[in-house]
């Protein structure tokens, strides 16, 4: 830009100034991704929304994506990563949750549950009924949600008595919607009174509205793409940040354990080659939310 074009421009040079400080204010909303949906809840932490949840997109094999996470506060600061046991390789949060679970003592159990891989699946669905906000109503969205929906799809698809219906409930043409009912129950989120609907066609089975529906659908493979994360080693590295407040693999005994705490004792193993995903004993958050747990744990970071 001129001198000549500087001087033109002046009078709006404010106002552009002011709409990016306005931004750099919110920065505190930058984790918001806009290709996903959640479901608004009322003060009561109440919500009501029917969904759709919809098929593979081209050269996928299964319509959802697994996503494990690690979200812990340490003398260090927080911790707040995806777990390389989404793509099977050895993380090292997960070997010294395993140390821990594994030790015998109550008090190493306990800081391996603070510590617990939280899951999220992730799905394309399409919105049917958004009461609180109809303006999503027939769009596509991705959906995060935890282990308790899942099981609910997993009743439809494989149910445990026999004599019930089979149902693929992300076929176009045999689906079902899913109603979904979020209480508060005891200070949690509870979705236990979620349900499918009965089977029927989504689009009144028009072929070509499902085609074009089918084609804006989210390739759901980034979520799982070993190129998406971090190596074993940074990953330690930050680890030992967390904990003992330095970057280094310390020997160094952290003020909350005892001297014979398998934290202590732990030292990352070296990064090998992995043909199956390792066997993993530490606990595992089954009580999953449609926000994922990586993104709550990144707010209460961002609120420190």
């Amino acid at each position: 830009m001129s001198f000549k074009d500087l001087k033109s421009n002046s009078k709006g040079n404010l106002s552009r100034l002011t709409q990016e400080l306005d931004k750099l204010n919110k920065g505190t909303e930058s984790y918001k991704d806009d290709r996903f949906w959640k479901c608004a809840t009322d003060q009561a932490g109440n919500g009501f929304a029917v969904i759709r949840f919809l098929p593979p997109t081209e050269g996928a094999e299964v319509p959802w994506a697994r996503v494990f996470n690690h979200g812990f506060k340490g003398p260090g600061g927080w911790y707040i990563e995806n777990s390389l046991t989404t793509i099977g390789k050895k993380d090292p949060v997960s070997e010294m949750n395993t140390l821990l679970w594994n030790s015998g003592s109550d008090k190493d159990k306990e800081i391996a549950r603070e510590r617990k891989r939280k899951l999220s699946y992730i799905a394309n669905i399409l919105v049917v009924s958004d009461p609180k906000h109809p303006e999503n109503e027939g769009k596509t969205f991705l959906f995060k949600f935890g282990k308790k929906i899942f099981d609910k799809i997993m009743e439809k698809i494989k149910p445990e008595f026999a004599g019930d219906e089979k149902v693929d409930i992300f076929d176009f043409w045999t689906g079902a919607n899913f109603k979904l009912k979020i209480r508060k129950v005891a200070g949690y989120t509870n979705y236990d009174k979620s349900e499918f609907d009965s089977v029927s066609p989504l689009l009144e089975g028009d072929d070509a509205k499902l085609e074009i529906l089918w084609k804006k659908l989210y390739a759901l493979k980034e979520f799982t793409d070993a190129t998406n994360f971090k190596s074993y080693e940074e990953l330690s590295t930050r680890l030992n940040a967390v904990l003992h407040g330095d970057a280094q693999v310390s020997s160094k005994t952290a003020e909350s354990f005892d001297d014979d705490s398998p934290v202590n004792k732990y030292k990352p193993a070296p990064p090998m080659k992995q043909k199956s995903a390792p066997k993993v004993t530490e606990p595992v958050e089954e009580d999953g939310e449609e926000e994922s747990a990586l993104d709550y744990f990144k707010k209460l970071a961002q609120e420190d």
